[in-house]
């Protein structure tokens, strides 16, 4: 059976007539007929009574009174799948798989996905907060179509090629977190030499590479290393705990306007370049979705960034933040 014969059977229903029939589906009248005998024969049953002496047009038997409810439906799901077909090909159906590190959702993503699902509502948004390695690797595995990461990505190992892209939406600097009742809290901004003696509470050089190796650099810079007291995997778990009392720790400057007040945050004099950190989207380019390039640019143009910039071919990298 054929979307064809259900398109000819339901207009010879509609219209109770094989002539008027032909005329809606272009075609002549007697290929109809046989169209419809042979649907009749593959389905087993009449689906028509034929008129007698003396009568007009056809009727539906009982049989295809039954068929006719099923035909609609079925032509129905086939509009449906073709048109769906059509809208995932088109990048306005289907399913994203979005990753992202926490301190992401401080201003860019409350901004990015309302506005994406506004304008896309037919495409699934499946979000993962996870850390940049994870992202890194997702993506350049096929298992994730877009992450946000920070940066700067330090590369390690041999020379290998990826494709994935990376395009920066966000730069900031590391700040001090300090709690508000503690010894720097009415400082607006402090050496790290100031430091010697503190508890810092430090990424985790498993999880959070790039960030640990960034902040050990700053430390080493200023002429000390850091007296480790925590390990966090993400930069809300770390103000959590300067909060708790548990140490001093470094963040992106953006966390300060989202805060708990019982938390201040200082500049950093020195460090240079740095305590320059970025957040950057990565996907793999060209080899994208139109899903993935319609969030690509609705993100950029979230973020005010004209073009995606490649920064690759990229080394490979066998740690990321």
């Amino acid at each position: 059976m054929e979307i064809r014969q259900l398109h000819q059977f339901v207009a010879v229903a509609e219209t109770g007539n094989f002539h008027r029939a032909a005329e809606r589906l272009s075609m002549q009248q007697a290929p109809l007929s046989i169209a419809i005998r042979k649907l009749e024969a593959e389905l087993g049953v009449e689906l028509f009574v034929r008129p007698g002496r003396g009568m007009r047009g056809i009727k539906l038997s009982s049989a295809g009174e039954a068929v006719l409810a099923e035909a609609r439906q079925a032509l129905f799901h086939a509009e449906q799948t073709r048109v769906v077909a059509a809208a995932t090909r088109a990048g306005t159906a289907g399913k994203l798989r979005v990753a992202f590190v926490g301190s992401a959702t401080y201003a860019l993503l409350p901004k990015l996905i309302p506005l994406f699902r506004g304008n896309f509502p037919n495409v699934e948004l499946i979000l993962q907060e996870t850390t940049s390695t994870a992202i890194l690797r997702g993506v350049e595995g096929g298992e994730i179509d877009v992450g946000f990461v920070r940066g700067p990505i330090l590369t390690y190992g041999p020379a290998e090629t990826t494709a994935v892209e990376l395009t920066t939406i966000e730069t900031d600097e590391l700040v001090l977190a300090v709690p508000r009742d503690g010894r720097f809290s009415k400082r607006r901004s402090i050496h790290l030499e100031s430091l010697r003696d503190e508890p810092i509470i430090m990424y985790s050089q498993a999880g959070v590479p790039n960030l640990n190796a960034i902040v050990r650099l700053l430390f080493h810079q200023a002429g000390l290393a850091p007296r480790v007291s925590q390990e966090v995997l993400q930069v809300q778990t770390l103000v959590a705990m300067v909060e708790s009392g548990l140490g001093i720790g470094l963040v992106p400057g953006a966390t300060a306007r989202y805060a708990s007040q019982r938390v201040r945050f200082l500049r950093l004099l020195g460090g240079g370049p740095t305590k320059h950190i970025t957040l950057s989207m990565a996907h793999r380019g060209l080899d994208s979705s139109p899903q993935v390039l319609h969030f690509v640019r609705t993100a950029l143009g979230v973020a005010g960034t004209p073009t995606s910039r490649r920064t690759g071919p990229r080394r490979r990298p066998s740690h990321g933040s």
